[in-house]
């Protein structure tokens, strides 16, 4: 690897996500310290069998599946030595077997915070050659999403509590607090073990106070709310039917985002893109009144770059454009009563480790504006909105205009984002 592009590296994740949210630890060489922390912890299971059932069949896989094999293992391989820690297939599986039976401690050093393991793991090989492949691979990874979905279940467990504390390393301390600003949450009980969180899930999608995210306009239907907290990734005007979402750029391609539903309804139309950081709030809402007429759950790609976005050290997060159009993500389409506005699609976009995405609303409900429509689960993750032509006079947020996805002016649930016709 050149002097050049490893400057260019430094450069980047100094403005990328890792340094504006946390998503990954500040100093990129903080990378490479937590990846050789890991392989030391790991070191003595080597050769004790796999206890985790789902990388038991990741392990199964990449042995019987050829491709797999081949891709797995030249991830591996194409990881610059500077860079490498894990070296060969075993070692990456012992990783995450660790992973799956953990919980994510806090770290008060700013430089060092890391609470996002899979993706520190994967993070220089997906953007191999290999690793680019590899994670577009089907097989590959829906097993991988079963990793996920089991250290999920573990994160939704009262196993997963031990880092839910006011230690030097929990969730609870000082500067935790203070940095995932709890102070605007709902505390269950603070005088009860863990304040009362039964899972660190539990704390991840806490509550908002609702006096502090008042509902704009509650009784126009012009106002059009922003259904989560975050920072506005873009928004795109005359939006087509079909673009080539893996360029440069990222367009919004609009067949593939809804999944060929109801597309001509949107052709011509409006996409607005946000982004939400580890310490955002975590549960999606209505942006309009009206009528559920479909609820989708996607299971798409979880670890996979825009080529185009060029190596990315952030773990994904230059790329979202593109994963509004493969990522696991959930179609929330509201009907509303004025047809000026007509239909609205809400997308919630998993990233990286938030595989899980869940909804409260079906096909046939009425929601009114603001209503909560879901959640993530663990992690950062992205959402995009779709008008119809027409819907939208205008944004009444500023665009995007800092040249990096995860900088954008902040926005908040249920206050204004635009005016409709």
């Amino acid at each position: 690897m050149s002097d050049e592009l490893e400057r260019s590296i430094d450069e980047r994740y100094r403005n990328s996500f890792g340094r504006v949210a946390g998503y990954l630890p500040k100093k990129r060489t903080a990378v490479d310290e937590w990846q050789g922390n890991l392989k030391k912890e790991i070191a003595p299971a080597r050769g004790m069998g796999i206890v985790s059932p789902s990388v038991a069949g990741l392990a199964r896989l990449i042995e019987r599946d050829g491709v797999v094999r081949m891709y797995v293992t030249q991830m591996i391989d194409q990881v610059p030595a500077k860079y490498k820690q894990i070296d060969d297939v075993a070692e990456l599986l012992a990783a995450l077997d660790w992973i799956v039976r953990s919980a994510p401690a806090y770290n008060r050093d700013p430089s060092k915070q890391n609470s996002f393991p899979v993706s520190t793991l994967f993070t220089y090989m997906m953007m191999t050659p290999a690793g680019e492949a590899a994670f577009r691979y089907p097989t590959w990874n829906d097993a991988l999403r079963a990793v996920l979905q089991e250290w999920c279940r573990f994160l939704d467990s009262a196993a997963s509590l031990y880092v839910i504390n006011e230690g030097e390393f929990g969730w609870l301390s000082q500067p935790a607090y203070e940095q995932n600003r709890l102070v605007e949450f709902v505390i269950p009980d603070r005088s009860a073990p863990h304040w009362g969180f039964e899972s660190f899930n539990a704390y991840f999608h806490r509550q908002i106070k609702p006096e502090l995210r008042p509902i704009s306009g509650p009784n126009d239907p012009r106002v059009i709310v922003s259904p989560n907290d975050g920072t506005v990734v873009t928004w795109e005007r005359n939006v087509q039917a079909s673009a080539q979402f893996w360029l440069k750029g990222q367009p919004f391609s609009l067949h593939d985002m809804l999944c060929g539903h109801y597309v001509d309804r949107f052709v011509g139309g409006d996409v607005f893109q946000s982004f939400l950081s580890g310490a955002d709030y975590h549960r999606f809402r209505a942006p309009i009144a009206g009528r559920v007429a479909r609820v989708e759950r996607v299971n798409g790609l979880m670890f996979s770059n825009a080529e185009s976005a060029g190596f990315d050290p952030t773990a994904a997060t230059y790329s979202q454009g593109y994963e509004a159009s493969v990522n696991t993500r959930c179609l929330v389409f509201i009907e509303s009563d004025d047809p000026v506005i007509g239909m609205v699609c809400v997308i919630p976009i998993g990233i990286t480790e938030i595989s899980s995405v869940s909804f409260e609303v079906k096909a046939g409900d009425q929601v009114v504006k603001g209503q909560e429509l879901g959640r993530f689960s663990y992690g950062g993750s992205s959402m995009a909105i779709a008008f119809q032509k027409g819907a939208v006079d205008r944004f009444t947020v500023p665009q995007n205009t800092t040249g990096n996805q995860d900088d954008g002016p902040p926005i908040f649930v249920n206050a204004e984002i635009a005016i409709a016709n």
